[in-house]
């Protein structure tokens, strides 16, 4: 039987319980056999105060997937040289894992913003999606119906996900002020953000 895998995308910085839960209900509701978390290269318009590195990023990734036996993690946009696209990911995912069907997991804001990506039809064309809403962030069903075809709208699947409370913007912040993150990430990540030292005010590794 064809493998169903999720791809998460994301900064990871750090990766947190938001994402895991998300992750965990659509692997589940799906579903899905497998999620692989995709750290991204900093994308160019990303405030880099206080950020940590790739390798930072990947590390915290890897422990905060570490104790669920469906969720991995690849390092393939932060190998990548120049510009790192989500249709480039895709293409070089799907030569990797052969046989596999893959579904994109993003938020509906995200979703929102699929036609400023780069080659968005054939993103859809290549994969499915599917679109984790919450209360207060709905899918513009009108604009993605103005952007996009029929059989590329097929490749759409919504599910409702609660809304947590949870960002990493967040939990930076209150790392530099000395607050808590304790439930906020994983154990692990929690730890390896306080032995390295990041997000504090003097961190060194951005």
């Amino acid at each position: 039987m064809e493998r169903r895998i999720g791809i998460m995308g994301g900064t990871f910085d750090p990766i947190h319980m938001g994402h895991l839960i998300t992750a965990e209900m659509v692997c589940s509701a799906a579903p899905l056999d497998a999620v692989l978390f995709v750290p991204a290269a900093r994308p160019p318009h990303k405030d880099a105060a206080h950020a940590a590195s790739m390798q930072d990023r990947l590390a915290m990734t890897e422990y905060g997937v570490c104790e669920n036996p469906h969720f991995f993690v690849s390092d393939i946009e932060l190998r990548r040289e120049g510009p790192s696209y989500t249709v480039d990911t895709i293409t070089e995912l799907q030569a990797q894992l052969a046989g596999a069907e893959l579904f994109f997991i993003t938020g509906a804001d995200a979703m929102n913003d699929l036609y400023r990506w780069h080659e968005p039809e054939r993103l859809l064309r290549s994969c499915r999606f599917i679109v984790a809403t919450r209360q207060g962030a709905p899918l513009d069903e009108l604009l993605i119906a103005e952007k996009f075809t029929a059989e590329e709208r097929s490749h759409i699947q919504v599910l409702p996900t609660p809304h947590l409370e949870i960002s990493s913007t967040v939990i930076r912040a209150r790392v530099r002020a000395g607050l808590s993150i304790r439930h906020l990430v994983p154990r692990a990540v929690e730890e390896y953000i306080r032995e390295r030292g990041l997000y504090r005010a003097d961190d060194k590794n951005v």
